[in-house]
């Protein structure tokens, strides 16, 4: 039980925290303090003073009791509109949880941290039931207990952040105030698996006139198995992982009216998923030797990811503007290991010429890496005289990106004994990647801004913004927002918003190339995943990736009748035009156009990226928090509520496709989109506390998802239905002393999973896919937190 780092954490609303330092420290009247969405500096801010919706949650409670030790779990259980499910039996797609809002993918959520862009993760999700053909940012990547507070803008933003932010954006604040905090943790599930070890610290202190906050993280997470004896030797659960993490935020006075300011950021993970398993007999030659895995064998795919940060930038007061600039850089590096497996066309070549019939057990499969760097200047200025008050703002953004991947060792993909004879090429569980997968591509994009808010009467507010992006692969693109509220009577503010947006097609989806293993109906098939320009995608006649282009809506009221009660309601449209999905599986018997250059390759389907889909979602989103004493303690109860759907509208096919939708987007794959996530997600949590003792309830409520099978309805086969699920969380705390605080809980403490399918017809080959709220049933936790 070697000791690991963990945690999460915040203060009620940043800003808050940033007035208290203001008056400690002179300097700090240069900072800027904004909530995400607006560029105005605020005085005060809750979700019911915003013009747009936006969610702010202080992380304080989760760090110090929580059952969940990341954030994406963590924001999981607090945020309806978040949704992030660890996948299994996905290969890459398990090593990294992948995060969306409203129902969208993951590439249509914009992450920020302290304000300035996160990069994306290397990996493209192409298998599991959520965001396929997507990419994302890694939300664990970041340590808990760096974080002060979270906020989700529940909008579309591109117009004021550029790409991506079509279904939202969440904003991760990181803390840098004096004093220092740790926290320790064990969970495990209720079968006895998936031991969950974690060791935090914080320490902020006082430097060169500044203040310079710093995290370390271990965590160690235990692999799960809920295939059983049935499924042996397959292993259906969490992935194995372990993080080392190491965040550092400061910031230092330069000047009477300027400041400079850093983030730096490092984790390593050490990942191992569990691939299909192999049979001991219907496998042997084409997958499998009798010589190695008589009774068969589950390959590992183990990942080893490199994750980097930096900001460093400083802000000053020039002529009466605020004036930012800054330089961002962000790396994902992912490397693959197939250990516990076999190259079957080297083993089978090794029997025929009289050998044993062995090949090496563990390949060096190759990988891929995205790196990020920014720059930003913004500038800003309030006119209190100017149309009643006047927030004007602009600036400017030039962005640089480089995605490669590296070919792994020959053994890790070769076919020893020749194409289409013996034993199948590659590592068993991922064939590496090989030299024609090898790619350095790069691009470059400018932005330029402006934003205008203002209070032309006390009860009106108006916002404005409008921008200009140039990328040198795809061309230009400009997108504009306005929003308003109005104080329609004291405690009850309507407001609403309407946007234009865009999402760059990511470099990985233009160029990620690579040959895998599937499994249709439990049966193995190798599929090639075709980049942009690829010969295939040339015979099917596949135009360049373009910008997926958006137009949002959205309607609602806040409404705080008094200082005890508050909520909120929006309803949302938001309609993407030409989004890039991953396309069907095409072969020669469905297009036979394609079927030499598939047999040359040894392959029996191919897949690639197209903007063929137009969606439309539509949602609402609500919550409501109340405070009361209840006998000797207080009572905070809230409720948050999302219901989301999504529909594909339109299936836009290239000329020599036309025909052929049914394949491009085939029934399954069009379920994946609209049902990646459930369409309602509800929160009824209880707070309660008194004295030393405090308790926690909190009602999780999952609504229905409806995915494909392989067979498909037309083919007889119903689709897999999943009805709604609601999991319940507990735990109570104990302040033993000042500094030392004690909890004990649980997280879906009544053992709910999800409704059980045909196992041949799942994605994953199990009685269940990873859905709603993942497989693994009731587990359990005891964490301490001490400041000192």
């Amino acid at each position: 039980m070697s000791p690991k780092f963990h945690a999460l954490m915040s203060a009620v609303a940043l800003l808050g925290a940033a007035q208290a330092a203001q008056a400690a420290d002179p300097v700090q009247s240069v900072e800027r303090v904004t909530i995400v969405g607006t560029r105005k500096t605020l005085t005060a801010a809750s979700s019911t003073d915003t013009v747009v919706p936006v969610d702010l949650y202080d992380m304080s409670r989760s760090t110090e009791s929580g059952g969940q030790f990341d954030l994406a779990q963590t924001l999981q259980y607090l945020s309806p509109s978040f949704n992030s499910t660890r996948q299994t039996g996905a290969d890459g797609a398990d090593l990294i949880d992948s995060a969306a809002l409203r129902g969208l993918g993951s590439d249509q959520t914009l992450v920020l941290v302290n304000g300035k862009r996160r990069h994306t993760v290397a990996l493209v999700n192409l298998f599991g039931a959520r965001n396929r053909g997507a990419t994302g940012t890694d939300m664990n990547s970041l340590p808990l207990l760096a974080i002060d507070t979270v906020q989700v803008l529940r909008d579309g933003a591109a117009a004021q952040y550029g790409s991506d932010a079509i279904a939202g954006v969440i904003n991760i604040q990181l803390k840098k105030r004096a004093g220092c905090e740790a926290v320790t943790g064990f969970g495990q599930y209720s079968a006895g698996d998936g031991k969950n070890y974690l060791a935090s610290a914080y320490c902020g202190v006082s430097l060169a006139g500044g203040m310079l906050g710093i995290t370390g993280e271990w965590q160690d997470r235990g692999r799960s198995n809920r295939g059983g004896a049935d499924f042996a030797p397959r292993v259906i659960g969490d992935t194995a992982v372990k993080n080392k993490t190491l965040y550092l935020n400061g910031e230092f006075p330069l000047s009477s009216d300027a400041k400079a300011y850093f983030v730096a950021g490092a984790q390593d993970r050490d990942a191992s998923s569990v691939a299909w398993a192999r049979d001991g007999s219907s496998d042997i030659p084409t997958r499998n030797s009798a010589a190695m895995y008589p009774d068969g064998f589950a390959p590992f795919i183990n990942g080893d990811v490199a994750d980097r940060y930096l900001i460093v930038g400083a802000r000053s007061v020039l002529a009466g503007w605020d004036v930012d600039a800054s330089q961002t850089y962000g790396s994902n590096r992912m490397r693959y290991t197939i250990a516990h497996t076999l190259n079957a066309s080297i083993a089978y070549k090794d029997l025929l010429a009289g050998g044993k019939g062995v090949s090496a057990s563990s390949f060096d499969a190759g990988g891929f890496a995205f790196k990020q760097a920014t720059t930003n200047l913004d500038v800003s200025r309030f006119f209190p005289e100017l149309l009643g008050g006047s927030n004007i703002a602009f600036g400017a953004e030039a962005r640089q990106e480089r995605y490669s991947i590296t070919a792994g060792e020959p053994g890790s993909y070769i076919d020893a004994d020749g194409v289409g004879f013996g034993g199948n090429a590659g590592s068993q569980g991922f064939p590496g990647f090989q030299p024609s997968d090898e790619t350095r591509r790069s691009r470059r994009s400018q932005a330029l801004y402006a934003d205008w808010e203002v209070t032309p009467t006390s009860a009106l507010t108006l916002d404005a913004a409008l921008r200009a992006e140039h990328y040198s692969d795809f061309g230009r693109t400009t997108t504009g927002k306005l929003a308003a509220s109005f104080k329609a009577a004291p405690g009850l503010l309507l407001r609403g918003a309407a946007s234009t947006g865009f999402r760059a097609p990511s470099l990985q989806q233009l160029y990620f190339s690579s040959t895998f293993t599937d499994f249709i109906n439990q049966q193995p098939l190798d599929v090639v995943l075709a980049p942009n320009g690829s010969k295939i995608t040339q015979a099917a006649g596949v135009p360049a990736l373009k910008q997926e282009k958006s137009r949002n809506f959205t309607l609602g009221f806040t409404w705080k009748p008094s200082r005890s009660f508050e909520t909120t309601l929006d309803l949302y449209q938001i309609r993407i035009k030409d989004r890039i999905v991953l396309s069907g599986r095409f072969d020669d018997s469905n297009y036979p156009a394609l079927g030499a250059i598939l047999q040359s390759l040894g392959v029996g389907q191919a897949q690639f990226f197209v903007n063929s889909v137009d969606t439309r979602t539509q949602g609402l989103d609500l919550t409501a928090a109340h405070r009361s004493s209840m006998g000797a303690g207080k009572l905070n109860t809230f409720l948050a509520l999302n219901l989301s759907r999504t529909t594909v509208t339109g299936v836009n096919a290239p000329a020599m496709l036309k025909g052929y939708e049914d394949v491009l987007l085939s029934e399954r794959e069009r379920l994946f989109i609209e049902q990646g996530g459930p369409r309602a997600k509800a929160t009824l949590g209880f707070e309660y506390s008194q004295g030393v003792w405090s308790g926690d309830v909190k009602l999780i409520h999952f609504g229905s998802q409806t995915l494909g099978t392989f067979t498909g309805t037309a083919g007889g086969e119903p689709n897999a239905y999943y009805k709604p699920k609601t999991s319940a969380d507990m735990s109570v705390s104990w302040q033993a002393t000042p500094a030392l605080r004690l909890t004990v809980g649980g997280n879906n403490v009544f053992n709910v999973k999800p409704t059980r399918q045909n196992d041949l017809e799942t994605d994953n080959g199990f009685l269940y896919d990873s859905v709603q709220f993942g497989l693994n049933g009731a587990s359990y936790f005891a964490r301490a937190h001490y400041r000192f």
